[in-house]
């Protein structure tokens, strides 16, 4: 009797360690459907169409690639210009970097006009040709800077006082000057720089979520269909990995979150509802 009853538990206990292997072992199934409902139609599959279950939204993953290849804060970028210090402090107090952009001239003061040297000839050839009357005229020669200093000096000492004054009196002058600052102007410059960061940060970004953060990827059937086996139960992200799908006038990319669970499997529904406009994340 004794033994029968050991021989009972001893079951008992392999039955137990046989089952919780099972559990920790056990995976989930995702089966998901991919559909874009163009204007005015009905919804169409998105066939043969490769998605990405990552354990990373694509979302964080292209800032941890945006932060292997940085891009320049402002401030810096600014202090990098060939400019003069005046209109590198000026930008960076009033966060300005397109100088010709609409209504930066209303944030140019009469002070900012003559303290500030590429502001001032602005001003200079904005106003030039006998289009604003009683603009101050300078009196002085560069070349008398060498052959008579003390006669230059004065001379365009009496012209920026005159000048100054003209411009405090008649404030509206200043309007339209930024259409003169082109040549100074960083903003292709710095478009060029975030053009360039951006396209890199593309070409990382797939590349980082492929080798570190995959769990599965497959392709959708000619019905839109796909269905990923053998997924540890947790949280992941459905990708498309910036990538658009199109039908009609939509296209759209995906980085959809959802839960797999072992046992029945987790249906997840791509649409337009949980979908992206292509054309928004790639100006």
């Amino acid at each position: 009797m004794r033994n029968r009853l050991s021989l009972l538990i001893l079951f008992c206990s392999f039955l137990s360690l046989g089952q919780a292997s099972f559990g920790q072992g056990a995976t989930g199934t995702l089966e998901l459907t991919a559909r874009i409902a163009p204007t005015g139609a009905r919804p169409e599959p998105v066939r043969q169409f490769t998605f990405c279950i990552l354990t990373k939204s694509y979302a964080d993953i292209l800032k941890e690639a945006a932060e292997q290849f940085p891009l320049a804060e402002r401030e810096e970028f600014i202090s990098n210009l060939k400019i003069s210090p005046e209109l590198k402090a000026w930008m960076k107090q009033h966060s300005i970097i397109d100088l010709t952009a609409p209504d930066v001239d209303k944030l140019i003061t009469p002070d900012d006009v003559m303290n500030i040297p590429e502001f001032f000839a602005g001003y200079e050839r904005s106003n030039s040709g006998g289009v604003t009357n009683g603009l101050p005229m300078p009196k002085y020669k560069e070349s008398d800077a060498e052959a008579n200093p003390t006669k230059y000096f004065k001379l365009r000492q009496d012209y920026m006082s005159a000048t100054k004054k003209f411009v405090e009196s008649h404030p509206s002058t200043i309007s339209g000057m930024e259409t003169e600052l082109g040549a100074v102007n960083p903003k292709y410059k710095w478009d060029k720089a975030l053009q360039e960061h951006n396209q890199k940060v593309a070409q990382l970004a797939p590349d980082l979520a492929q080798t570190k953060y995959l769990a599965a990827k497959g392709d959708t059937d000619l019905d839109g269909n796909l269905v990923i086996r053998g997924l540890p139960p947790g949280n992941y992200w459905v990708s498309s990995l910036g990538l658009d799908a199109a039908s009609g006038d939509r296209r759209l990319i995906w980085d959809v979150s959802v839960a797999v669970h072992s046992g029945a499997p987790t249906q997840l529904i791509l649409s337009n509802i949980n979908g992206q406009n292509f054309n928004s994340t790639h100006p």
